[in-house]
């Protein structure tokens, strides 16, 4: 009966008018992927059929389609909003327990501290891991919450102080005997600031005198207290010897561009600082006093200032202390089959036997895309397409109502015969 072929086809253009609204709808959704309707032709299969006289039942929607092509990427000033340039799914624990999937990167910090969508799906890293020689490394066998550290990191004490200055060879021996307070017992000097185990600070000076051709003694004072070269008295300074090219040649009449200072007590508590003197790189040549490097390797506690994500999805915790430590390293996924995930609302996809299991990886290696810190991937819907869309599906839903129209009086025709 045409009456059920037609309805057939209302039913099709009908789906396909949803398809087309639900596209145009998350044209502005951030990570959605566009479906299209797909249909197929219906016919009654018996022995006794004759295919070369069946006139067909109809149509049906065979499959709904997603469409996995690239959306474009949307810059934004959230350091938390990541957006993946070419294949793979971000992955999330939702709140229950499961794994989800998603091209969404809308993220924030729950007060909890994890970082989280606006479904309160947890985003999943690899856990980092201190490896050989201090390296970090990410365990990619164990997913894990991506958890912000709410407490300050740790301080850690000063233990190499570099310093690398120019003394000036023309200078003049000072005639008065060296007193940190009169800078005529001096000749030059440069100060910088120390840690100690607590992470306080300690205002640390050098001094430097020139004591014959050559020869300069080199005093050190932290918090105005002299420390002295190791083994030695206080009072005692390092004493550097230079040969006629200007360069540093030994320390205390050894050959040597280091040397270690006694342990210094700071009373507060903390650990004695002890510090190694790396002075390669000092000279003395015939122009002014110039500190070219002055550095030292410890740093006080710090709070924790921003978060940093690279391209390759490693997540960088920033502290007021300037020092950063990796957190982990973004998980991504990829199926056999990405068509054949199921979707669950919230812009989140969960395997299917028709997708296949997840595939874990890293971005930037296999055929994982890159991550994008500070953008979002828009919606990949072309909205001049599903306008055309839209008018086609019309049309064909008025064309199958008006085969119910003919077919309704051809009927009424017959049943008027008398």
């Amino acid at each position: 009966m045409p009456f059920r072929i037609a309805l057939s086809g209302l039913n099709a253009a009908s789906t396909d008018l949803e398809v087309t609204g639900n596209n145009i709808a998350n044209s502005a959704t951030n990570g959605f992927k566009e479906s299209r309707a797909e249909f197929a032709d219906v016919y009654a299969n018996a022995i006794q059929d004759t295919s070369s006289n069946a006139a067909g039942q109809g149509a049906r929607v065979a499959r709904v389609s997603q469409q996995f092509g690239q959306g474009t990427i949307d810059f934004t000033s959230n350091n938390l909003d990541l957006a993946i340039s070419g294949q793979g799914f971000f992955v999330l624990e939702t709140p229950d327990g499961t794994q989800a999937y998603t091209r969404a990167g809308a993220y924030s910090v729950d007060r909890d501290g994890y970082v989280v969508n606006n479904a309160g799906d947890r985003l999943q890293v690899y856990q980092a891991v201190t490896g050989v020689g201090g390296a970090t490394t990410f365990n990619t066998g164990v997913l894990q919450d991506l958890l912000l550290p709410t407490t300050p990191s740790a301080p850690s004490a000063s233990t190499t102080l570099t310093a690398a200055v120019n003394l000036n060879s023309s200078a003049s021996v000072p005639t008065a005997a060296f007193n940190a307070a009169n800078p005529a017992s001096y000749n030059s000097s440069t100060s910088t600031t120390v840690y100690d185990s607590l992470g306080n600070a300690h205002t640390t000076t050098i001094y430097y005198r020139k004591s014959a051709s050559n020869t300069w003694q080199q005093y050190l004072y932290v918090d105005g207290n002299n420390v002295p070269p190791a083994g030695q008295a206080s009072g005692t300074p390092f004493v550097l010897g230079f040969d006629s090219a200007g360069a540093l040649t030994t320390i205390d009449g050894v050959a040597a561009t280091s040397a270690a200072t006694a342990a210094y007590n700071p009373a507060n508590g903390a650990a004695n600082i002890t510090l190694s003197l790396d002075l390669a790189g000092t000279t003395q040549y015939g122009s002014a006093f110039a500190v070219n490097n002055l550095a030292q390797d410890g740093y006080t506690s710090g709070r924790l200032a921003g978060v940093d994500i690279d391209t390759e999805g490693v997540v960088f915790a920033r502290y007021t202390n300037g020092q950063s430590s990796a957190l982990g390293k973004v998980a991504m996924a990829k199926f056999n089959n990405q068509q054949g995930l199921r979707q669950v609302g919230d812009t989140n996809w969960v395997e299917s036997f028709s997708s296949g299991t997840p595939q874990l990886g890293e971005a930037g290696t296999s055929s994982f895309g890159q991550i994008q810190s500070g953008a979002l991937e828009a919606s990949n819907v072309d909205i001049a397409e599903q306008l055309v869309n839209l008018i086609t599906a019309q049309r064909n839903f008025q064309a199958n109502a008006e085969v119910i129209s003919t077919a309704d009086a051809i009927t009424q025709t017959v049943i008027n015969i008398r």
